[in-house]
């Protein structure tokens, strides 16, 4: 009984599909609530809080490109205004809470009305000439963020102050309870798990709804959807809305997690670029693809460079490795595992492990 309760009702029928991804997910689940209780290291707790954020954007980049066949880079332009409306609400209207929710409110609703005003000029194009005008889009709204640099604090970015009962100087339950001391800080931490669980829960239930099969439909064949009543224009328009939506929520609990913003840490080429690379790793039209491609990137871009200054001192000497292990040149390692990943799991860590599965 349990069990169905938690395929059907929490997962909406779409469970992992594979004992391996199933474990995968659930241990990094257990290590998110666990973390803060058994004094891991801030390293360890900022990585998984990341994971948590990157988590919401990238499933969101899925629903347009996994689910609907739509390739948008003007989806970092909504995780920037959802950055901004924190930071800026926070500076200009005080470090209070009425402050973060006004932040939240303005922030969906200009990305809301920004995805529709993207989506009804340019949805009815197709394939790269969509792909151009919102890389247009976007970047026309970097620019204008790093012009304005009176409000914005232009590429410097702004440092803001988020309310007291957030901070780490504010301890909820002292060290004599668990051993350590659980301060605002932590209760960020777990705002962003729930936050990011219920809108990963929310975006598998959209798919797995009459509306996420129209969006798969229009996904495959547009012309045989729309011959069979459905709307493609409008349903286009609303999953263009929807996935602003949930960009911007991760924009949001991004600013409230760093407390600072920037046009290059939430706007700049290089977070699109990582979006994509994490949605090709976890595997397009999975959603739980999100959720491994994230931990895959964040994990890889945390540690690496410490592995690497670990093996590098056994090294010394020999001639070729001595150069290519080298902490100076994690970058170069971190890149030659992702493209062999995308060479050796071309649908997906998702999909080659349901793939195993199914066979």
């Amino acid at each position: 009984m349990s069990r169905s309760i938690l395929r059907d009702a929490i997962l909406s029928g779409d469970t992992p599909r594979n004992r391996w991804l199933s474990g995968a997910i659930a241990a990094l689940l257990i290590a998110m609530l666990l973390a803060p209780f058994l004094g891991a290291g801030q390293s360890l707790i900022n990585a998984l809080a990341r994971i948590a954020i990157f988590m919401i954007l990238v499933a969101s980049f899925d629903l347009l490109l996994g689910y609907t066949g739509l390739i948008s880079f003007a989806h970092t332009m909504f995780f920037g205004v959802g950055a901004y409306g924190i930071g800026l609400s926070a500076s200009y209207l005080g470090a209070n809470t009425g402050a973060l929710l006004t932040g939240l409110g303005l922030s969906l609703a200009v990305s809301i009305g920004l995805a529709a005003v993207i989506g009804a000029c340019s949805i009815r194009v197709r394939a790269i000439f969509f792909a151009m005008i919102t890389l247009a889009v976007g970047s026309v709204f970097a620019i204008l963020v790093t012009q304005y640099y009176e409000i914005t604090g232009g590429h410097d970015g702004r440092n803001f102050q988020i309310p007291r009962f957030f901070r780490p100087v504010n301890v909820l339950v002292g060290p004599e309870v668990f051993g350590i001391a659980l301060t605002g800080s932590t209760l960020v931490y777990f705002l962003i798990i729930v936050v990011s669980v219920a809108c990963f829960l929310a975006m598998l239930r959209l798919v797995n709804s009459p509306f996420g099969r129209a969006l798969q439909a229009i996904r495959e064949n547009e012309f045989r959807a729309a011959a069979v009543g459905i709307d493609v224009f409008q349903f286009r328009i609303l999953i263009n809305c929807i996935s602003a939506s949930f960009a911007c929520i991760a924009g949001c609990l991004y600013a409230l997690w760093v407390r600072y913003v920037s046009p290059d840490t939430t706007m700049g080429t290089q977070v699109m670029l990582d979006i994509l690379l994490m949605t090709v790793i976890g595997g397009m039209g999975t959603l739980y693809g999100a959720v491994i491609g994230s931990a895959l990137f964040v994990l890889a871009d945390t540690y690496l460079k410490g592995v690497i200054s670990a093996l590098a001192p056994s090294l010394d000497g020999v001639p070729v490795l001595s150069a290519l292990v080298h902490p100076d040149r994690w970058i170069f390692w971190l890149g030659l595992m992702f493209v062999l990943c995308v060479y050796y799991f071309p649908e997906g860590v998702v999909g080659r492990l349901r793939g195993r599965t199914a066979r």
